[in-house]
């Protein structure tokens, strides 16, 4: 490795195994002061303050008591909510392996399957008053195609959040390409007292990342009774 900027910025020389597009992710994380902080606070990942920035601006975590981790891998969002609210119950799906966290329930198993919305709330113990999704598909290189598909993934999670959540919960999703499209956006304000779109400081700048956030779940009857 070499330093420029007065050994400020570590740069990455190729090594001969490593291709260029690798030697550049690495030179972006050695750099990256999320990534710095996050190994010093004791997170798994930079995420974490992707979720601590939401909070900050939205207040969505305080006193939840049973929370829904989709797409847990690594766990620093299941880290966050463990720290904030000791007591509350969490538990995190991910197709990959995840290491255990003190008082986080860990299902690897695909989301979608059938039988894992009906796991989750028997892990749980009950209904949850926070969803959170941080899930996103594998890219295949066509932006418009992995667009669809992680919005598929938004809508299934969204779907899992009204059919669950307690009545005043909220649902936290990852969405792409400036934010969610208007039937799912409707579909929320027609379930949720607020829906807002946010970009946290901690998502880089060149991602086409966003979130969304809805608040204030009206419950299975009250939207019903709307309609």
């Amino acid at each position: 490795m070499s330093k420029d900027g007065g050994g400020l910025r570590v740069r990455v020389k190729t090594a001969r195994k490593r291709t260029p597009q690798s030697t550049r992710w690495l030179e972006r994380q050695l750099n990256d002061p999320y990534v710095k902080r996050a190994k010093a606070d004791g997170y798994r990942s930079r995420a974490a303050y992707k979720l601590i920035e939401l909070d900050e601006r939205f207040g969505f975590v305080k006193g939840k008591k049973r929370v829904v981790d989709l797409g847990i891998a690594p766990g620093g969002w299941s880290q966050v909510v463990g720290r904030q609210n000791p007591k509350a119950a969490i538990v995190g799906i991910d197709l990959l392996p995840v290491d255990p966290i003190d008082n986080v329930i860990i299902l690897q198993m695909d989301f979608m399957a059938d039988a894992a919305p009906a796991r989750l709330i028997e892990e749980l113990g009950g209904a949850p008053d926070l969803v959170l999704s941080d899930m996103a598909a594998n890219t295949v290189g066509h932006p418009q195609t992995d667009a669809l598909r992680t919005m598929a993934l938004v809508e299934a999670g969204l779907a899992f959040a009204i059919e669950t959540l307690e009545p005043g919960g909220a649902f936290i999703g990852k969405v792409f390409a400036g934010g969610a499209d208007a039937a799912l956006v409707a579909e929320m304000k027609r379930n949720f007292a607020t829906v807002k779109h946010a970009k946290p400081p901690a998502s880089r700048k060149g991602s086409s990342e966003w979130y969304v956030v809805a608040q204030g779940f009206k419950g299975r009857r009250a939207v019903e009774e709307e309609r």
